[in-house]
């Protein structure tokens, strides 16, 4: 092979390598997105799953984390609106449905109705996005309480991971703890937030009751 020749096949060979990284991380980011999506329209146990695998795929170089963070939020939204439409529609007919696993179904739905009464909007957070749209919550507030569920799931699991991939790897910087620290800091308050959250709810709802009672009391 001439002089000339090894410099062609040199460029040839890194180009190849650059499209096959590219396109491996096309289908990393689509994985996520289509993944978290399912996540949230129903399928549980997945999302964590998947935003700590790309995490730590992009704490080595094979994906961009913004890239990841921000596909996986669009993925939780677009999921989270499909789970709530199906919910709106066929919810009711899905979870009482005779046959098997039906007493399972109905406990779901039973769960679903208590944890609403009791966390007001903020149910969101923790029963499936079909319950909310079987519960009929109103679709414009679901949507943007959805999209704050996803970016606190996304923002909390995602830079841990993050970080602790680095961590894992002999990064010991600044670079590589911060996202950890701020990725645990994020679940952190958000815990205490909704603990906050919910003692504000139960009391609003005591003070609603103690109301009532008065007044029925005074009526008679």
């Amino acid at each position: 092979m001439t002089g000339g020749q090894q410099p062609k096949m040199s460029v040839m060979h890194a180009f190849a390598a650059d499209s096959s990284t590219a396109q491996s991380g096309l289908w990393g980011y689509l994985a996520v997105f289509a993944l978290m999506a399912l996540s949230f329209a129903g399928i549980p146990a997945i999302g964590a799953g998947v935003v700590g695998w790309a995490a730590v795929q992009a704490s080595q170089g094979t994906l961009n984390i913004v890239v990841v963070l921000v596909v996986a939020m669009l993925g939780a939204e677009v999921g989270g609106l499909a789970g709530y439409a199906i919910g709106a529609r066929w919810g009711r007919k899905i979870l009482e449905r005779p046959g098997r696993w039906q007493d399972r179904r109905l406990k779901i739905e039973a769960s679903g109705e208590r944890v609403f009464a009791k966390w007001g909007w903020l149910a969101v957070f923790l029963i499936s996005t079909i319950v909310c749209g079987m519960l009929k919550m109103k679709r414009s507030r679901f949507a943007v309480w959805n999209f704050i569920d996803g970016a606190v799931y996304v923002l909390a699991v995602g830079p841990a991971a993050y970080g602790a991939g680095k961590v894992a790897a002999g990064e010991h910087d600044w670079g590589s703890l911060g996202p950890l620290v701020a990725g645990l800091a994020i679940a952190a308050g958000c815990a205490v937030l909704a603990a906050t959250y919910y003692r504000r709810h139960k009391a609003r709802r005591l003070t609603a009751r103690a109301r009532a009672a008065q007044a029925s009391r005074q009526s008679r």
